[in-house]
This record gives structure tokens, sequence and C-alpha cells, in this order.
């Protein structure tokens, strides 16, 4: 049964890890989805809605502080009375990261990669953090959880992938920073390391092992990680994880 009392937060909705994330919370919680545009949550807005759960979705873009608070406020607005137990940032950069070489690369490619990766991220956890530390308050059953998607540039700075690098590493630091803030509080800090491709309609994959069964990253395996940081005991909690695929070097 959906709690009458809590809801998650995600922001960034799309067709892989941000939908997948969604679904797996929304079977217990009600679920605030954030993106820049509509069209990412509506029809799993729908999907939930239709199926016993409830959702509400919201255009909001993470990277402006504004707009971001006008989101929560509307959240709050939709769900009464509900407290926030899990927020989720999940957003990346407006446009998708692609190999460049240093040379070639501008400074607004830069800007870009730390704008969503980390501006977006400090305003989102300046929003939701406060609320994460009232929830443990009630003392719910699991502990207030803040999750981040990274990826392998979170921990290593590829050839030609120096911008994108920067942005991740940045995120991995500041979350690190979180957690050691606000784990003694009580809230459950983590970071998630995806190590390869993630299976989503709109992505494209090189040959190697995305073309082979299960070599790419289930989305809904990623949700099912989430929702495991999200129940851990407080005695044990883990701060960062990686997924990849069996096949994947690492």
């Amino acid at each position: 049964m959906v709690s009458n009392k809590y809801f998650a937060l995600v922001a960034g909705i799309g067709t892989g890890t941000g939908r997948a994330v969604a679904l797996k919370f929304s079977k217990e919680y009600p679920v605030v989805l954030l993106s820049r545009n509509p069209e990412s949550f509506n029809d799993v807005v729908e999907y939930i809605n239709k199926n016993g759960g409830k959702a509400v979705g919201i255009a909001a873009d993470a990277t402006d502080e504004a707009s971001l608070a006008k989101a929560l406020q509307t959240a709050e607005q939709e769900l009464p009375g509900l407290q926030l137990v899990a927020a989720i940032y999940n957003v990346r950069p407006n446009s998708r990261p692609s190999r460049r070489p240093f040379l070639d690369l501008k400074i607004g490619d830069l800007e870009e990669s730390l704008n969503g990766n980390v501006r977006g991220l400090f305003y989102f956890a300046q929003a939701s953090i406060p609320k994460l530390l009232k929830t443990v308050e009630s003392k719910p059953e699991h502990s207030p959880t803040f999750i981040l998607t990274g990826a392998t540039a979170s921990i290593r700075g590829s050839k030609n992938w120096s911008v994108i690098a920067a942005g991740k590493s940045g995120a991995r630091s500041l979350v690190q920073s979180l957690a050691r803030e606000f784990g003694e509080q009580g809230v459950h800090v983590g970071h998630a390391i995806i190590d390869g491709s993630i299976d989503e309609p709109d992505a494209k994959y090189a040959d190697g092992n995305e073309a082979t069964p299960d070599g790419k990253i289930s989305p809904y395996g990623i949700a099912e990680a989430y929702w495991s940081l999200h129940i851990q005991h407080k005695s044990a909690w883990t701060h960062e994880i990686d997924l990849r695929p069996f096949n994947e070097k690492f």
C-alpha cells in the first residue's frame, strides 16, 4: 500500500534511469517527478496514477534556483501533509556527453557540464535536505535518503572526456561532503557510479560489450539498487556503489 505519510522526489526523468526509479519508488510512496520538459514525465505519471499509485509531474529546471523552489512548493501543495523521505538527483546536462579532444572544447562546454552536474545538484540538495532532516524527526521505517546518479567519469578522467569528468567528479566530491555532514543527523546520502551504457530506447551504442545480452545496464536494475540503498539499516549504510554489466572491464 502506498504511504500516506511520505513521498519521494526524482529530478531528471527520461526513458531510462529516472523513469525506472520513479516506477520502483511509486510502489511504496507517492512520487514527484521533475524535468525541464513535461513530455519526459507525462507518460510515466499517467501510468503510475492508473495503476494504483500517485505521481505528480512538475516542469522545472534544477539548475535554476527559483524554478526548483517553485516546483517544490507545488509538490507540497499537491501532496499536503506528506514529508519528503527520498530525493534522487538524476539530472544530466542539456546535451548528451560526447568524446571530444580537449583543444576542440570551448568554455561553454565546461560551463554546461558544471551547470548540470554541480550547480543543479547544489540547488537540489539545498532545497531537499532540510526537508529530509525534518522527516528524520518523524522516525520513518526507512531513513530519509539522498541519492546522486554518477558515472565512470565521477572517479576517472578518461581521454577526451575532460569536461564531463570535471562535472561528475565535482558532483561526487560535493555529495561526499553531504554524506559526512548529514549522515550523523540521520540522512543517508549515497552516490551511484553507473559504469557502462544504460539500456534505454534513445541510446546509441558502439560495437562491443553493449551488443551482447545483458551487456547494457538495465535501468530497472539501477532502480532496484537505489531502493536497496534507501531501505538499508542505519547501522550499515552504504555511501557509494558502482554498477556495471557482468562483462564490463574495470
